[in-house]
């Protein structure tokens, strides 16, 4: 955590549905969170800007030739689907690439030993390296705006910080259910970065 600002968060099939109704409503109703599951990285707290380095892993991800907010949880679903059929534990977070769309689910660490993973059409196992990315944590809805928001938001952040400079796109982090209640969400958005 080498630089830090704080200010004000911004950001506003049959037995698929039912497993994750369930999982939502009864999350909902015992005050389940996102610690309550493997954490890939640390969460970055609302209204603060970072820098963080994400550890190397292997996910499953999944893709779309549409951008990422016009896929309605699609994606999300692929991606549960996947884990439920090979049961893989839930990890936290998952990362969402806007365009094209993607969404990646971090396997802990027993499940990326796994050889015997049957996936579904459109999700495939990738192997990700070590990442440094500026890093903004917001609270609140899970919404494109927000996004786009928090986006600016943290590129200006980043121009201000004179040994950094960014070296992508920005993309969005999820630390919770899409079906999870609009204010008690938590998310980033994380920009790759490098030093000057």
């Amino acid at each position: 955590m080498a630089d830090q600002w704080e200010g004000g968060g911004a950001g506003g099939g049959g037995s698929l549905k039912f497993s994750v109704l369930a999982l939502v409503g009864l999350g909902g109703l015992f005050g389940f969170n996102a610690m309550a599951y493997e954490a890939a990285y640390p969460m970055t707290e609302a209204g603060v800007c970072e820098i963080k380095t994400l550890p190397a892993g292997v996910v499953l991800q999944a893709k779309s030739n549409r951008e990422y907010f016009s896929e309605n949880n699609g994606l999300f679903r692929r991606l549960f689907e996947a884990i439920q059929k090979n049961q893989v534990p839930m990890t936290t977070p998952v990362e969402a690439g806007m365009r094209p769309g993607t969404m990646v689910f971090y396997l802990d660490a027993k499940s990326a030993q796994r050889q015997d993973l049957v996936l579904g059409s459109g999700v495939e196992r990738v192997a990700v390296q070590e990442r440094v990315v500026a890093s903004v944590g917001i609270r609140g809805g899970y919404s494109k705006e927000s996004f786009a928001e928090n986006s600016l938001k943290l590129r200006e952040w980043v121009q201000s910080q004179p040994g950094w400079k960014g070296v992508g796109e920005p993309y969005a982090v999820y630390w919770n259910s899409p079906f999870m209640i609009w204010f008690l969400k938590r998310s980033e958005v994380h920009l790759p970065v490098q030093k000057r």
